[in-house]
């Protein structure tokens, strides 16, 4: 039996998923220099690991990919509890 088939009806509970992109600092000036258009640079870039954290568990890892003009996150690992 696999997972999915043995939560049933728990099965459609919304739940978040967090994917962190990344994280910068940046000087009081910047931020309030910023406008809508602005560049905020990160230390991450296409192609690489990030945790998947779901219910404040990280259960996976993936790598960030492009599509057209959206970023997505490709699972690379996930875990399942047996």
């Amino acid at each position: 039996m696999t997972v999915l088939e043995e939560l049933g009806p728990l099965a459609d509970i919304p739940m978040e998923v967090d994917v962190e992109l990344g994280r910068t600092t940046m000087k009081a000036r910047e931020i309030l220099s910023l406008v809508e258009g602005s560049i905020i640079r990160l230390t991450r870039s296409a192609g690489e690991n990030m945790d998947i954290v779901i219910g404040g568990a990280r259960l996976g890892s993936g790598e960030i990919v492009i599509m057209e003009d959206t970023v997505g996150v490709r699972i690379t690992d996930f875990q399942e509890d047996n």
